[in-house]
């Protein structure tokens, strides 16, 4: 019998962590020929994830370059990506979410014909430019994909409106949930152990609001907004709270980041964290103030009070739930919620509940039977 051959394609962070259980579950079936291809759009980021969740990729395009530009990064990805299809042959190519590696995989698969799965399809903010240029790559891989897997019922509906075959679209959930399950589950890192023991918020004599915002739409004034309110903020709550802020490495993050919160006792500005410290960070967190589209969903699934500093989101399940805020990236705005937060336990208690509209935690295991089951 000949095995179903598979390609998962992994570019980022981002999609390591929601592919990895699937490559997992891909693997334990006798059935399948499973050949994973890192493009390498992120590098020593993508690289830790990939050594977390003990996933080896058959080839890696290496692709990532020093400020190069969206299109140099697109025409990589074809002109490398094409000739491991043609090698390979696979039945299937899989691809997740909506980055630069997503658009151009799916593309490809096209061209020669293979069929293309879409993990976490559907995602809309209606906005082409919010998030930029994800909105965009996220629609053309619903236009090429041959099955949709759909993380929630809401995802579902906007594939629907846009005229997509309800047979070739699956509920799944997220398979985000299915990573944070395992993630959650492996010992607390000895290097946030020791923040959390200095800062005194293992001992909750102080409480933790956790950072990311890093995001292209920030770049420039809405960025220094953010670091004003946290700067705002962290003065306010100078004797309760201790504010961490992983920075991302972009010149255009850094640079403002470092300036405005370099020397605030109460902010601690740290490298970029790998997925396992990152997500014990979380689980210690009173509070989560983030731009990242996973961080919004982890978030909702540990019951953490999170606000969205973007103007629109295309996880609304979160905001649904009650457990996300938007909040943009105004000054004023951020402050006056995330003090009503620290401030008032009522209302905090309303935000903090865990929320399960993402699934149950066995999407990969779900994505595969649908594959497997494709006629």
């Amino acid at each position: 019998m000949n095995k179903l051959r598979v390609m998962t394609v992994i570019g980022t962070r981002p999609e390591a962590i929601k592919m990895a259980p699937l490559v997992q579950e891909l693997a334990r079936q006798d059935e399948i020929q499973s050949i994973v291809v890192a493009t390498a759009q992120h590098r020593e980021m993508l690289d830790q994830v990939l050594a977390l969740f003990d996933i080896h990729p058959q080839r890696d395009l290496d692709l990532m370059r020093a400020d190069q530009s969206l299109a140099e990064l697109t025409a990589g990805i074809f002109t490398n990506l094409d000739p491991l299809l043609a090698e390979y042959q696979p039945d299937w190519l899989l691809a997740q979410g909506d980055t630069t590696t997503v658009m151009a995989a799916a593309l490809c698969a096209y061209y020669r014909q293979v069929k293309f799965g879409h993990v976490e399809a559907g995602l809309r903010t209606g906005d082409k430019w919010q998030p930029f240029p994800e909105e965009i790559n996220r629609r053309m891989a619903g236009v090429l994909a041959d099955l949709h897997f759909a993380p929630t019922n809401w995802a579902r509906d906007n594939l629907l409106r846009e005229g997509v075959d309800p047979g070739l679209i699956k509920v799944t959930g997220n398979t985000i949930i299915d990573a944070l399950n395992q993630i959650k589950a492996m010992p607390m890192p000895s290097e946030v152990e020791q923040l959390l023991s200095e800062k005194k918020i293992l001992s909750r004599e102080r409480e933790l609001v956790l950072v990311t915002a890093h995001r292209r739409e920030s770049f420039g004034q809405p960025i220094r907004e953010v670091c004003a309110a946290l700067k705002e903020l962290a003065e306010k709550y100078a004797n309760q709270v201790e504010f961490v802020y992983p920075v991302h490495l972009n010149p255009n993050i850094q640079q403002p980041v470092q300036e405005i919160l370099g020397n605030i006792a109460n902010i601690s500005l740290l490298p970029p964290l790998e997925y396992l410290p990152l997500v014990h960070l979380e689980m210690h967190a009173k509070l989560i103030l983030t731009d990242s589209g996973g961080i919004q969903e982890e978030a909702t699934g540990l019951g953490k009070p999170c606000l969205v500093l973007r103007e629109r989101t295309e996880r609304p399940e979160g905001v649904q739930a009650g457990v996300l805020k938007l909040v943009g990236t105004s000054r004023a705005k951020i402050v006056e919620t995330a003090s009503s937060l620290l401030d008032d336990k009522a209302e905090y208690a309303r935000m903090a509940h865990a929320a399960n509209p993402y699934g149950d935690g066995h999407a990969a295991q779900k994505i595969v039977t649908e594959i497997l089951a494709y006629k």
